[in-house]
């Protein structure tokens, strides 16, 4: 794009602030317009949603909608990065909101105070472009997965435990859904949450990271993406291991 035409499309502020992605061939201006008019919605403001969030605002996805039911923790401060100490008790999507909007006023971000269930699902994903499931738990995570199938919306799917870490992409129609991957919740003593087990907390940031790159490729349309592919990470050997995964022929949400 020439200087006289992203003249036309940016501000200068926004030539300023989007000028490393402006100067990738892979991106551009007119990725960069993309970006600016797309639609992501993060479900889960913790320690998944917190870095996400910060990344897709950075990148200038114009609308970002921030789904969460709960308060801020002062144990969430060790991995859930959007909050402050003076945050503790107060509403994680309001909080997130303010600070997001002061990162970059380009971006529309739209609050939802609310816990993803099979009633909601289908309504809070509605319009959007991509969808982020940094969920910490199973019943949420297949009501979300069976929303995003029905709509059709590619779901970025990440996971953590203690110092592991779970990363795909699902495009409904085309790969694997989470319910083929999972078809039942593990039992609460095989996979106990966080609070009980514990967590590095830097290990969320690395696949929050890997998520909001995967949305912005939706968005933008470039690049390779992790579909029926699953990367695990391992933070206590330093590894990264890619496996193929497959789709369940007789999958109760997208077999049909």
């Amino acid at each position: 794009m020439r200087v006289a035409a992203l003249k036309q499309a940016f501000t200068e502020n926004q030539i300023k602030h989007y000028s490393r992605h402006i100067l990738l061939p892979q991106i551009g201006g007119n990725g960069q317009r993309k970006l600016l008019a797309g639609r992501a919605l993060v479900v889960g403001l913790g320690g998944l949603g917190s870095p996400a969030c910060y990344y897709l605002t950075a990148a200038g996805v114009g609308t970002i909608g921030l789904v969460d039911s709960d308060v801020v923790d002062l144990s969430n401060l060790q991995r859930q990065i959007l909050y402050t100490t003076a945050d503790v008790g107060k509403p994680k999507v309001e909080r997130a909101a303010k600070r997001l909007h002061a990162l970059n006023p380009d971006c529309k971000l739209v609050p939802y105070r609310e816990r993803v269930s099979r009633d909601n699902a289908a309504a809070l994903v509605e319009g959007y472009d991509v969808v982020i499931d940094a969920l910490d738990n199973f019943e949420s995570r297949y009501a979300l997965n069976e929303g995003c199938v029905k709509a059709g919306i590619p779901l970025c799917h990440a996971a953590i435990y203690r110092l592991n870490g779970e990363v795909t992409t699902i495009l409904p129609g085309k790969t694997p859904c989470y319910c083929c991957l999972y078809p039942e919740p593990p039992p609460p003593d095989v996979m106990p949450s966080c609070r009980d087990a514990g967590l590095l907390g830097v290990v969320p940031a690395v696949m929050a990271l890997i998520q909001a790159t995967e949305a912005i490729k939706i968005i933008v349309g470039m690049g390779r993406l992790l579909e029926g592919e699953m990367l695990s990470y391992n933070a206590l050997d330093m590894n990264f291991e890619k496996v193929a995964v497959r789709k369940d022929p007789n999958c109760p949400v997208c077999s049909g």
